[in-house]
């Protein structure tokens, strides 16, 4: 009385590759993301510049950013130098280059006086373009 045979077929074999589909979306997603992000992050001193109503950005084929905090530290780029350090840095880059722009960023409050000092540094290495980095925006009023 059977009505079929007795041995079983199995079905297909189960999948047993990784699918890598949406593990390749994720990560170039996350790609993306970081290099939208990245640019965004170029300076992590914060300074509270002084707002100019002209003030454009021009694009200097070479320079250095110098800055001064609050506390009239100096910074070449990000890292902070001391006065020694921060000439001999300056005198290195007059002598690799002489037209080489410096962009100086001083916060509102730091002294007239201590400006002034950072420009003489940069003009005595033999730096004489010098770029004054403000906010865009209304300076207020006068």
């Amino acid at each position: 009385m059977a009505f079929g045979r007795l041995e079983r077929r199995s079905g297909p074999a189960p999948m047993s590759d990784i699918n890598m589909t949406p593990l390749i979306d994720v990560m170039l997603v996350l790609l993306v993301i970081f290099m939208i992000t990245a640019p965004l992050m170029g300076s992590s001193l914060k300074l509270d510049l002084p707002r100019a109503e002209g003030g454009t950005p021009n694009d200097a084929p070479q320079f250095i950013s110098v800055a001064l905090d609050p506390q009239g530290k100096l910074y070449v780029g990000d890292e902070a130098l001391d006065a020694p350090a921060f000439a001999a840095r300056v005198q290195d880059a007059a002598r690799k280059n002489p037209k080489t722009e410096v962009q100086l960023r001083a916060d509102k409050g730091v002294p007239y006086g201590r400006v002034a000092e950072v420009i003489g540094v940069v003009q005595k290495a033999g730096l004489n373009r010098i770029g004054f980095v403000t906010e865009a925006g209304d300076p207020g009023p006068r």
